[in-house]
């Protein structure tokens, strides 16, 4: 079990390290051969181990840009703070390589999940096959799988382990597509109802001078409920908690004393990149909740970056999109094998040097990107807002980019022979961008709706449409963390904050084209593949019946820019809000 402190300074931690390592060694472990010779044998000496950690790369080579690409950072002792552009593949390879070359034998670096999923165009065009090949480059050695690794479902991820081409497009980054040389990692997530077979290995054992280290691999518990149902048949997706636990014996029969967990779930803290001032959220229960043999807690999923003591157990994150990275160094016991001291600091991923190597990969990925991404498809006179979380005080949920998302999806199924939608929803957690005003171009469409998701057209009755409706609003959360589905053109509701769950709306409020609509009547609704099969928990989509697939949604996207170039955004008010 670790002893640790305070997150110190790099130089204090290893200082600190070797203090109390010879505290411990000196005069006290003397080991003796056994064979009749008086001379004691000398001391063995504690074994280091060099941790690189990162998350939530979402697939961003190039740097990202705007809030995405900065880390707020203090000024100096004044109690100031500045944002520090940060992130980018090739810079990202400059900061792991430069730690790497203290200790090339005794280095592990690891990811804490959603490598890819979401990416940006660069990335996301060619199914995510230049991250992998990018982290095969930068020497990544383990990747806990995350949510949006199950993007595109099981056999797709087993395909980025493995490789081969995909199975539609073939390989279009490369000539051939050989997989990732690292190893993902998901402890909690199994095949057979009975729980015995892990669709990918639940740990990895490394050994340095004689000592081994566990790296226990954990996907987020409910991730189920966030992505394609479709994708994951046949999977079940276990307590993160309890699978740890389980696996502790395991890897103690095994020699292992030195247990790491790398999980995609996370915290949200209050303080800077390498601080934990009131921490919260699901990793904290979680580690309160793991095995006091585990010494350390790689973590991700909530895009923050803190360095934490939990339960005394060393805690991390390191942001998103690789605007920074964690360096977490272990003294280890090489009598006992036991983590003795865990001290960790969060580096920020600048960009004053960048990787030569990776840097030339990237350009080459952009180039073939740029054809596809720069093509001009509409303009629009003014911006077109993705919605903001939390939810603000007092507004609706509605943005204006999801009514021309939702327009788009029901001019795309409109038509008789395209599904004879009279509506459209769009989940908010699908919109992942803001477009400028001006020209809009295939890229940042692209970037807006990453995932590739059909669309899918199909009957509810009116009171199936009014339980889902409900459904955006669980009794767990908040109204400040609600999700609101962007309505059509024609469709409109009002919701009560103030309501009970599941009593949210007034059925007279919900209106087609400013008739209500009957609860027994039967209406075409055209919603994405995911939330056709229950994405989000909007599991009333499972009861539409007649279901007919349609285009992608980023076609029909572009599909309604071209026919309304240019664009006159759509005015706001379908959704109102009451207190």
């Amino acid at each position: 079990m670790t002893h640790s402190s305070p997150p110190p300074s790099r130089d204090q931690g290893r200082r600190g390290a070797l203090a109390l390592v010879g505290a411990l060694f000196a005069g006290s472990l003397l080991v003796y051969s056994g064979c009749g010779d008086d001379k004691p044998a000398a001391t063995q000496s504690p074994v280091r181990v060099q941790l690189i950690a990162f998350n939530d790369f979402h697939g961003n080579l190039e740097p990202p840009s705007g809030s995405n690409g900065t880390i707020r950072v203090p000024t100096g002792t004044d109690g100031g703070t500045t944002n520090v552009n940060a992130g980018g593949a090739s810079f990202l390879a400059h900061h792991i390589n430069k730690l790497r070359e203290e200790d090339p034998e005794h280095t592990v670096v690891v990811s804490a999940g959603d490598l890819i999923g979401a990416s940006p165009l660069v990335s996301g065009i060619f199914h995510d096959e230049p991250t992998i090949e990018l982290m095969n480059q930068i020497g990544l050695d383990i990747n806990s799988v995350g949510n949006h690794e199950f993007d595109d479902g099981r056999d797709e991820l087993l395909r980025m382990q493995n490789g081969g081409c995909h199975p539609v497009d073939g390989c279009q980054a490369s000539a051939t597509f050989e997989g990732a040389k690292f190893k993902f990692l998901s402890a909690n997530v199994f095949t057979n109802v009975g729980q015995k077979t892990t669709l990918l290995p639940a740990y990895d054992i490394r050994e340095f001078d004689g000592v081994k280290v566990g790296f226990i691999g954990m996907t987020l518990e409910g991730t189920s409920k966030i992505v394609n149902p479709a994708g994951i048949q046949g999977l079940t997706f276990q307590d993160e908690a309890d699978t740890v636990n389980d696996l502790v014996p395991q890897l103690k029969e095994q020699g292992v004393e030195a247990i790491v967990v790398i999980i995609h779930e996370g915290g949200y803290p209050t303080g800077l990149y390498d601080e934990c001032p009131g921490i919260s959220g699901p990793i904290v229960e979680l580690a309160e909740r793991f095995d006091d043999e585990v010494d350390v807690v790689v973590s991700g999923h909530t895009h923050q970056a803190y360095n934490c003591i939990i339960d005394n157990k060393r805690v991390t994150s390191a942001a998103s999109f690789g605007r920074a990275i964690t360096d977490i160094d272990l003294v280890l016991d090489p009598v006992s094998h036991d983590v003795i001291e865990a001290n960790a600091r969060n580096i920020v991923v600048t960009r004053d040097n960048a990787n030569n190597t990776v840097d030339t990969m990237v350009r080459g990925y952009v180039a073939k990107a740029t054809p596809l991404a720069s093509r001009v498809i509409g303009n629009t006179s003014m911006a077109l807002q993705a919605p903001v979380r939390p939810l603000p005080a007092g507004q609706s949920g509605e943005f204006l980019l999801g009514n021309v998302i939702a327009d788009a999806m029901l001019a795309a199924s409109k038509d008789e022979a395209k599904g004879g939608a009279v509506i459209a929803l769009q989940n908010p957690g699908g919109v992942r961008a803001d477009i400028n005003a001006g020209e809009i171009s295939y890229g940042e469409v692209f970037t807006v709706q990453p995932f590739a998701n059909n669309l899918t057209t199909l009957t509810l009755t009116g009171a199936e449409i009014e339980e889902v409706l409900e459904q955006q609003f669980p009794p767990h959360q908040t109204s400040g963390n609600t999700l609101i589905m962007q309505v059509s053109e024609g469709f409109s509701y009002t919701w009560k904050a103030s309501g009970p769950a599941g009593d949210k709306i007034d059925p007279a409020t919900i209106m087609l084209n400013g008739v209500p609509l009957d609860p027994t009547a039967s209406y075409r609704v055209t919603v994405n593949n995911f939330m056709a099969s229950g994405g989000d928990s909007y599991t009333a989509f499972t009861k539409g019946t007649n279901v007919l697939t349609g285009p992608i949604d980023v076609d029909a996207v572009e599909a309604y820019l071209r026919a309304n170039n240019p664009l006159t955004p759509p005015a706001l008010g379908r959704i109102k809000r009451e207190p």
